[in-house]
C-alpha cells in the first residue's frame, strides 16, 4: 500500500509532457516555505493499492504522449522506497516514464533500487551553503548533494530544481558555489529555478500552523532574471518554472 496525499491529473509543472502526479504523504524535510505543510506529517494521507496507481497511469496514458507518464511527487517519496519499488516495476512494464521528484535527504538500498527504476529524477536543492540550508530546512544538505554524486555516478538523469526564495536562497556566491560543484556533471539535464510564491499560507491557517516567511515578498522579475543568468554562465539549459 502507498500513503498518497492526493493526485493531479494533466500536470505540466513536475517533469516533460503532461503528467499524473502523486504527492505522497511524509516528509523528512521542514522548509520554511513549503506548499503543502499538510504533507508533511508521516500519518494521514490515504492508504493506495499498487493496482489502483497503476490503473489510473493507464487511463491516462493516452495523454502522456512521447513525453509525459507519472511523477511522485510529496512530501518525500523516497520515504516510501520500500512501497513504491513494485509498483515502479509494474509501470515500467506498461511503458510509462517515472519522474522522482525529491530532496535527496536519504539514502539506502532501497532508493537505490528505486532510483534505478526511475527514469528521471528531479533533485531539490533547497540551499548549496550548509548554514543556509540548515536555515531555510532544519535538515543539513550532505545527504543531498551526495546524492546528487550518487547518480551522476550511476548515470542516472535528473533535473536540479532551486527555489528562489529571497533572502534565504538567493545569494549570489551560493548560487555560484552551486554552479561550480555541478558543473562537470553530465547528467544533468536541465536547471529549474522556482519562483517563491505563498500559494499554500491557507494551508498554515487552516492547520493553526504560523507562516514564518510572512514578510519574504515574491520575487521581482529582475530577481529571477539574475538568478537565471548565474546558472546560465555554467548549464546550457535554464528555465524559470
Amino acid at each position: 500500500m502507498i500513503n498518497v496525499h492526493s493526485f493531479e491529473s494533466m500536470g505540466t509543472f513536475d517533469g516533460p509532457g503532461l503528467r499524473l502526479v502523486i504527492f505522497l504523504q511524509g516528509c523528512n524535510f521542514r522548509c520554511l516555505y513549503c506548499a503543502n505543510p499538510d504533507t508533511i506529517s508521516l500519518k494521514g494521507g490515504k492508504s493506495t493499492e499498487v493496482e489502483e496507481i497503476v490503473r489510473m497511469a493507464l487511463s491516462q496514458k493516452s495523454f502522456f504522449g512521447k513525453k509525459g507518464g507519472i511523477t511522485f511527487s510529496g512530501g518525500e517519496p523516497t520515504l516510501q522506497a520500500r512501497e513504491l519499488i513494485p509498483l515502479f516495476h509494474q509501470l515500467r512494464k506498461e511503458g510509462i516514464h517515472i519522474c522522482v521528484d525529491t530532496n535527496g535527504g536519504t539514502m539506502n538500498e532501497e532508493v537505490k533500487e528505486l532510483f534505478s527504476l526511475t527514469d528521471l529524477v528531479l533533485l531539490d536543492i533547497k540551499e548549496f551553503n550548509p548554514d543556509h540550508h540548515l536555515t531555510l530546512t532544519e535538515r543539513g544538505n550532505a545527504q543531498t548533494l551526495s546524492t546528487a554524486a550518487y547518480l551522476e555516478d550511476n548515470r542516472r538523469p535528473l533535473w536540479i530544481r532551486y527555489v528562489l526564495v529571497p533572502g534565504y536562497s538567493d545569494f549570489e556566491e551560493d548560487i555560484i558555489a552551486l554552479c561550480e560543484h555541478f558543473q562537470s556533471y553530465s547528467m544533468i539535464q536541465r536547471i529549474e529555478i522556482l519562483p517563491y510564491h505563498t500559494l499554500g499560507k491557507h494551508k498554515y491557517e487552516a492547520l493553526n500552523k504560523p507562516y514564518l516567511l510572512e514578510d519574504v515578498k515574491d520575487n521581482t522579475p529582475a530577481q529571477l532574471e539574475h538568478a537565471r543568468k548565474l546558472f546560465s554562465r555554467y548549464f546550457p539549459v535554464v528555465y524559470v518554472n
